[in-house]
């Protein structure tokens, strides 16, 4: 005769209990993320004062950078640039050839959303990845 084996059959997940657990740890990282963003942001706000403090300096006595025993200070050009009119923009990429002037990437929403309209036109080289995720919801009135 077979014997059956006895033993304990593994519990059933608690899935309101993983779902409380889930909130609280998400809670938690809102708070650590939030304390993060105040302190850095006061710590930026002290190293923008310094740093205009030195770039006074620099302009007042004309120079690029100086050094002191505890670092080098070097004032340089940063240049920024962003167009207001991209019709015009994509005109001027176009007849120069100048593709480079853009960043290479897809936005991801408009792209969705292409594909959504228009399900037979796959761009080659498009590579798609889907994945699983879980989004947890609290009850409402709490």
């Amino acid at each position: 005769m077979d014997e059956e084996v006895q033993g304990d059959a593994p519990a059933a997940p608690n899935l309101d209990k993983m779902a409380e657990v889930y909130i609280k740890i998400r809670d938690a990282k809102d708070l650590l993320t939030s304390k993060y963003k105040a302190e850095y942001a006061e710590l930026d706000a002290q190293m923008d004062v310094v740093e205009a403090e030195m770039l006074e300096i620099c302009r007042v006595m004309n120079a690029n950078g100086f050094k002191t025993p505890h670092g080098t200070v070097i004032r340089s050009v940063k240049s920024k640039y962003w167009t207001s009119d991209w019709d015009s923009m994509y005109q001027f990429i176009k007849e120069h050839g100048a593709f480079g002037l853009l960043e290479k990437r897809l936005h991801q929403t408009n792209m969705k959303e292409f594909l959504s309209e228009h399900p037979d036109s796959y761009p080659m080289g498009m590579n798609v990845e889907n994945a699983y995720t879980i989004v947890v919801r609290r009850p409402k009135g709490n």
